[in-house]
């Protein structure tokens, strides 16, 4: 079992929490992971707000979700769950709770970027509502490969 809070930023446990965020993005972020700073110095925005997921008894952070809100659109920045997680309905228990929020915020609509190859997440953020709206061209580029498309999907709430 898991439980959902957004972080706050008085929260006794939130350097714990940006510590383990950071080390899931060292994970599974393949270019380019955030550091605790980098996620410490985004949430210092107003308009930036950090969803994680523990698991209950252990408190240990297994999944997050980091999100901007700018009057009635929201953007995903960075979603993960820990691989040793995965598949536990981590990530749809994010989705369900991150609606409801931007729902009670009278948010429109919610955007995400991804990899066009990465195959499991655009498959999880179609279950979710998402659709493909635009595509950048060569987007994701490293050494010595070939470059990769960002697909930009959103998901419409009215």
């Amino acid at each position: 079992m898991f439980t959902t809070k957004i972080l706050g930023s008085e929260s006794d446990d939130h350097a714990e929490v940006i510590k383990a965020v950071a080390m899931i993005e060292a994970i599974v972020q393949l270019q380019e992971p955030w550091n605790e700073q980098t996620l410490n110095d985004l949430l210092t925005q107003d308009s930036i707000s950090l969803m994680v997921v523990s698991a209950i008894g252990s408190d240990e952070t297994v999944g997050y979700c980091l999100y901007q809100v700018i009057f009635e659109q929201a953007e995903i920045l960075r979603i993960a769950t820990h691989p040793n997680n995965q598949r536990q309905g981590i990530a749809s228990q994010i989705f369900a709770n991150l609606n409801t929020v931007l729902m009670n915020d009278q948010v429109e609509s919610l955007l995400l970027e991804v990899r066009a190859d990465n195959m499991p997440a655009i498959a999880l953020y179609e279950q979710q509502g998402f659709a493909v709206i635009h595509k950048r061209k060569g987007y994701y580029q490293q050494s010595y490969q070939p470059a990769v498309d960002a697909l930009i999907m959103q998901h419409v709430y009215r």
